[in-house]
């Protein structure tokens, strides 16, 4: 039959008809032997789900099966003759009832071989049962093959056997192969079911809906499986406390589910059943075995806790603090010491100062009422609190229940009257004091008053050794003064702040206490000052960065401001902001270079003047590292000159007063009278300051480079000396002459002819001797600055070029005599053949 079809979930499978067994694979046996009649058979299988509360039915009907007659085939004379092929020798495996009751020996089994038709056979066998243990189980006939069993077996300790039998001829031939043989031992319902366990403990909670699983009975059987002998049926037996039933049992699965719809743990904690487990899937002559399970009730908050009493009274001293006053209870049905028979109490009304406090005692479930404040006798004389419980876990109420209420009780607290000692007020004084304030300035004034005439006389004050010693108190007025000098940078006094306890006294030695708290409040203390105050300055006059600083915290710190104080030096140097406490110092316009002592003044922000001495040597160099300290000075706001720029200067106007002399000597001299003709222009230079070709200019003033004999005339030889002149204008030569005895500038000596200007011409080299120490020496100061150092737009010395060329000088005071061809300027290089191109006249 095919259940699935009908319902695949089905957990229980029954049939209407005792005779017939259905199992889970929808196969159907017969349990004892069946007879039909000539009237259908019919029964009915029945599926349940217990889980989804469904049962389906399937009718089943048993008709006897007809017979077929055979039909006999004719046999042909042509048809083969057929042999039998049918051996005796491979029996079907034997089968033996466990627990079988005789007679013994009995047989069970005969094994025979073909070949005794021909042959003499004897019959033996080996394996469990006859030669291994169990031993003499059974045995076998030697001459005719009969298998015998000697006594009964266990199934359950011997399910089955293989023994091996053999055929063999007297003289000891095996005509057959060795015949392995199996004998099973039919199943006997020699067991009855059994629980895997003596006791079944399990819990639910209460007010579980119906249909939770509480829990799974589990037994076992030992005869063979997936037959009748061990299909178990459970069912419970009895239920104690014998009230309305409150479980059920499945009775295939074994589950244990809630059936009552209301389980109260205050009624009924646990229940007791009595479960049975039957095989032959519950008939009644099937073995059964009787069981236990206890099924504990779990306790939920579903029982609010009420007080014992509803109205309280206690008494209280005043100013007493941590005193326990009231301890008040409760009533809870639910499991002691479990979270909903845990009371949480509190204070709902009446204590809006909080000088109540009530907590729960874990042990005793009560609530203590505690004083945490001190209550003063004169402000209120009684005090009536409410206070409230409920549970630590939230509540589960049953389904249909009414919601629960909260319980509350009122306290009556009454204040007990003492003489009390002096109370301060307030109890808790901040004093701030200024840094670095006076010793014995006033700061304040602490006084206490007594509570029952509330004025203060008679009270004394005083503070206890062991605390900081920043502040003394005035004994009778309270007055409150300093007594040191407080500074945040010293010691103790860094983190800015102490607590003074101070003691009042009256009159009968009753004391009170008050607490000083003293904060040092930053003050204005510190200078402000130019952390770095020596600079060098090169010539690229980058700006210099003062950055300022103040010990002081804020606001007496950044921002500062800067000021330069000289008036003078002010109008030489100028201060840009950079930030809070940062300037660019830079020069204003051309400044000489020099060391200036320049004064600046840094005030913060709250007032204070820092007068500071900023030190910049204004150094010619590209980078500090080349300065080497010595510079120009300034003195009393002025600028001097170093020793080296005065000589400069007093030489350079010794130099200027020889070279006006020297023209003024040549102005004084006879005029040269020289007729420059046309030809002459191509042996002249001419200077042009553009790229283009110049303009031909026909100057009688330019100096021929070929010497002539006319009158006027200028590169003259005498002898083998040579004269050295300088021509300016038209027949005017400026001249050096000898001195007597030392060397010196001459008189001009004027005259006309040649005779006249010979004698007053030298050789070069008395000129040369003459003027080059001197302009040498003349010119060397004068390329250096007040520092010895050579400045870069004078003329500066060249290093040797080479051998000289051939041609001789090309220069103004060239002296060549008429007789010199210039042959050597077709030999010129390209570049200065262009240049005498440039020069000759087309």
């Amino acid at each position: 039959v095919d259940l699935k079809e009908c319902l695949e979930s089905a957990e229980f499978i029954s049939s209407t008809d005792g005779n017939f067994k259905i199992l889970e694979d929808g196969s159907v046996y017969t349990t004892s032997a069946v007879s039909l009649s000539a009237e259908k058979k019919t029964f009915t299988i029945l599926l349940k789900d217990s889980q989804e509360y469904v049962q389906k039915k399937i009718h089943v009907t048993l008709v006897e099966k007809e017979k077929k007659t055979p039909t006999r085939k004719t046999r042909h004379a042509r048809d083969t003759v057929l042999k039998r092929t049918k051996r005796r020798w491979g029996p079907i495996p034997s089968v033996m009832i466990e627990n079988s009751l005789g007679p013994f020996p009995l047989q069970i089994q005969q094994v025979q071989s073909d070949t005794a038709q021909n042959y003499t056979i004897y019959y033996s066998a080996s394996g469990p049962g006859i030669d291994q243990d169990p031993k003499g189980l059974f045995y076998i006939e030697r001459e005719t093959g009969n298998i015998f069993a000697t006594r009964a077996v266990d199934r359950e300790q011997y399910p089955s056997f293989q023994i091996i039998c053999f055929a063999t001829t007297p003289d000891g031939y095996s005509p057959e192969v060795p015949l392995v043989h199996t004998i099973r031992i039919e199943d006997d319902n020699d067991n009855a079911p059994h629980f895997t366990q003596d006791l079944f403990e399990f819990s639910v909670p209460e007010n579980s809906k119906p249909g939770v699983v509480v829990g799974k009975l589990t037994a076992e059987d030992r005869d063979e499986p997936y037959t009748l002998h061990t299909t178990l049926k459970y069912r419970i037996v009895s239920q104690n406390p014998p009230v309305t039933p409150a479980f059920s049992l499945h009775g295939d699965t074994g589950v244990i589910a809630v059936l009552l719809p209301q389980l109260d743990r205050e009624l009924v904690p646990s229940y007791t059943l009595l479960v049975e487990v039957r095989d032959m899937a519950g008939q009644p002559f099937g073995l059964c075995t009787t069981g236990t399970a206890v099924i504990r009730i779990e306790d939920t908050n579903d029982n609010a806790p009420s007080f014992k009493h509803t109205q309280y009274e206690t008494r209280v001293e005043e100013n007493r603090v941590n005193v326990e006053i009231l301890r008040v209870s409760v009533v809870d049905l639910d499991e002691p010491g479990s979270p909903g028979s845990g009371a949480v109490y509190e204070i709902i009304r009446g204590n809006d100062d909080r000088a109540f406090e009530i907590t729960t005692d874990k042990n005793t479930n009560e609530g203590i009422l505690c004083v945490v404040k001190g209550l003063d006798y004169e402000s209120a004389k009684q005090r009536v609190l409410v206070i409230a419980v409920n549970n630590e876990a939230p509540y589960m109420l049953a389904p249909h229940s009414q919601q629960l209420s909260q319980s509350t009780s009122s306290v009556t607290v009454h204040v007990m009257d003492v003489d009390e000692g002096p109370v301060f007020k307030p109890c808790l004084l901040r004093l701030d004091v200024k840094e670095c304030e006076d010793i014995g300035k006033i700061i304040g004034r602490y006084i206490a008053e007594d509570p029952e005439s509330e004025n203060s006389e008679g009270i004394c004050y005083r503070i206890p050794p062991g605390q900081c010693n920043w502040i003394n108190i005035d004994e009778k007025s309270g007055e409150v003064r300093t007594a040191k000098v407080l500074d945040r940078d010293i010691g103790e006094m860094r983190r800015g702040q102490c607590n003074i306890t101070v003691l009042a006294v009256d009159r009968n030695g009753k004391t009170g206490t008050g607490t000083i708290q003293v904060f040092i409040q930053p003050g204005n203390k510190n200078y402000p000052r130019i952390a770095t105050t020596d600079y060098i300055m090169c010539r690229d006059r980058k700006p210099i960065c003062l950055t300022a600083q103040d010990d002081d915290e804020s606001p007496y710190s950044t921002p500062f401001t800067y000021r330069i104080t000289d008036r003078e030096l002010a109008s030489m140097w100028k201060i840009t902001r950079h930030n809070d406490n940062s300037v660019y110092l830079s020069p204003k316009g051309d400044v000489p270079f020099g060391t200036y002592r320049i004064p600046i003044s840094v005030i913060d922000n709250g007032g204070k003047v820092g007068e500071n001495y900023v030190n910049v040597n204004f150094c010619d160099c590209v980078t500090p590292t080349e300065c080497n300290g010595e510079s120009r000075q300034l003195a009393n706001g002025n600028v001097t000159l170093g020793i080296w720029a005065i000589l400069a200067m007093i030489l350079g106007s010794l130099l200027l007063l020889l070279i006006l002399i020297t023209i003024c000597g040549c102005c004084g001299a006879g005029v040269m009278h020289r007729q420059v003709t046309d030809d002459c222009a191509n042996h002249n230079l001419i200077i042009s300051n553009t790229e283009a070709p110049g303009e031909e200019v026909m100057d009688h003033n330019i100096i021929p480079l070929q010497t002539t004999n006319d009158q006027g005339g200028y590169g003259i030889k005498t002898g083998d000396q040579q004269t050295f002149e300088m021509v300016k204008g038209r027949g005017h030569t400026l001249e050096s002459v000898k001195g007597g005895g030392h060397q010196t500038l001459g008189s001009v000596k004027e005259g006309g002819g040649q005779n006249m200007m010979d004698t007053c011409r030298y050789s070069y080299s008395e000129w040369h001797n003459f003027t080059h120490p001197r302009l040498g020496e003349k010119v060397h100061l004068c390329r250096q600055d007040e520092e010895q150092k050579h400045s870069e737009d004078y003329l500066l010395s060249y290093n040797y070029e080479g051998k000289g060329s051939l041609a001789g000088s090309v220069g103004c005071c060239s002296d060549q005599h008429e007789e010199e061809a210039l042959d050597f300027l077709d030999q010129l290089e390209p570049k200065f053949r262009t240049l005498a191109e440039t020069c000759i006249k087309r």
